[in-house]
Formats: structure tokens, C-alpha cells, sequence
């Protein structure tokens, strides 16, 4: 599901939300592109406007004990019914510096690895951050 960098745009796997995530209703296409070689930080890029990027990283590197409950609503949005075929990404808001750097627990984006459809969902009810420290 990682691409390279330098890898041409047809060659780049396609993420489509079937839902808009909150607050960019025109955009449902996104790239999911590696940025560094250990796999622990990815770029999110629309497909129509590659302007718009979303820093992304999977959560057990940063949070290991990060394990939320995605609703049933979710999981029936990508037509899933088996978690194992799940990927979770989190939003990152960088800072000034890395201790300032920031993930949105909150709202995970739940990609289905077979479909490469996603979803960003909001986790209602619990004592998630929606700016957590990076976990490093």
C-alpha cells in the first residue's frame, strides 16, 4: 500500500473515502505515499489537488496501546467485517519541532487494505486527544 516518492501518478495506489473527510467535501481520491524508507511517515495527497496533503503515520510505532473501537458504522461504510483487514493511519499536525509535533487519536482514518477504501472516523465517546504528543 506504500508507494515511492518518485513513482508516477497511475502507479501510486489510490485511496478512495466514502465518506469526505471532515471539512474537504470535494476531495475522496488520495495518493498514500511513503516518505521516508522505514515506513513510519506517509503522505496522504488528493488526487485532484495535489496541494492538499495530510501527514499520516500508522499508530503502533508512536502508540502501541492505541487500540480503538471502530464502530459498527464505520465498518459497515467500507463493507468490513474483518478487522485483521484494516489499516488505521492518524492525522499529524507537525510543529515547530518534533516535541511539538502532535497526532489526532480521535479521528483515525480506517483504510480496508483490500478495497482501498477509507473512511476518517470520529471516536465518539472516548478520552481520546485529538493533539497527542508523538509517542517517541
Amino acid at each position: 500500500m506504500t508507494a515511492t516518492a518518485t513513482a508516477p501518478v497511475e502507479a501510486l495506489p489510490t485511496i478512495e473515502f466514502v465518506a469526505p473527510m471532515p471539512g474537504f467535501p470535494d476531495h475522496r481520491r488520495f495518493y498514500l505515499v511513503a516518505i521516508d524508507d522505514s515506513g513510519l511517515v506517509y503522505s496522504l495527497t488528493s488526487a485532484d489537488d495535489p496541494e492538499l496533503r495530510f501527514l499520516v503515520i500508522p499508530p503502533p510505532p508512536f502508540y502501541p496501546d492505541y487500540t480503538p473501537e471502530i464502530s459498527d458504522e464505520a465498518l459497515s461504510m467500507l463493507g468490513v467485517d474483518d478487522a485483521e483487514r484494516l489499516l488505521l493511519l492518524l492525522v499529524v499536525t507537525a510543529g515547530e519541532t518534533l516535541r511539538e509535533t502532535t497526532a489526532n487519536l480521535m479521528a483515525p482514518i480506517v483504510i480496508d487494505n483490500e478495497s482501498r477504501r477509507a473512511v476518517q472516523t470520529i471516536l465518539a465517546g472516548s478520552d481520546f486527544p485529538v493533539r497527542a504528543a508523538l509517542g517517541i
